[in-house]
């Protein structure tokens, strides 16, 4: 006769918790693909929002605006990886990184100078996880391009985990470097 368990003496199950090297052997496996949209968030590997076609024109759109603030010494990458700690490998829609894309051969940068995400669905991950993971990490300004209220975010001077300056954007400009942007060059 099979005894019965009492589960309540177990200990909870424990989610687990990925390092950037084992997301990466796990990717490097084939066990994700190309059609698996994940990216790593403190540990956490988190399926991103299927890409719709307002979200897709928008990212475009902030690269080009951008693209015409940065040029050499930076490079303006589109939903490519950041390395930025040991437990998170975020891919944001749009990233500004030192120097050019051939010297992002063999690694991804572990830092940028803005990074941007533009959000629909996904506007409580970049409002929550997210926005403390760019802090925590320095980056130092970073960007929400919210498509709900049609406004862009600012976070800057991040310190202890957090964005002591936040500025709304609906109309007008917004600086970025020694220039700005039209917000209406980047949110229809």
């Amino acid at each position: 006769m099979l005894g019965l368990w009492d589960m309540s003496s177990l200990p909870a199950p424990r989610p687990h918790r990925w390092t950037r090297d084992s997301y990466e052997k796990l990717l490097d496996s084939g066990a994700l693909g190309p059609e698996d949209r994940v990216q790593l968030i403190d540990g956490d590997i988190l399926e991103m929002s299927p890409e719709k076609s307002r979200h897709a024109a928008t990212v475009e759109l902030v690269a080009e605006a951008l693209r015409g603030v940065f040029s050499a010494g930076y490079a303006v990458r589109v939903q490519h990886p950041l390395a930025l700690s040991a437990r998170s490998e975020p891919e944001p829609d749009v990233a500004v990184v030192l120097g050019s894309h051939r010297d992002y051969l063999d690694r991804h940068p572990e830092t940028a100078l803005l990074v941007v995400e533009v959000a629909d669905s996904s506007l409580q991950l970049d409002q929550g996880p997210k926005l403390r993971l760019y802090a925590e990490v320095g980056i130092p300004t970073y960007w929400i391009v919210n498509l709900q209220q049609k406004i862009i975010e600012v976070y800057e001077s991040p310190a202890g985990g957090l964005y002591r300056i936040r500025r709304l954007f609906q109309e007008g400009e917004v600086p970025v470097s020694t220039r700005t942007v039209a917000v209406a060059d980047i949110i229809a």
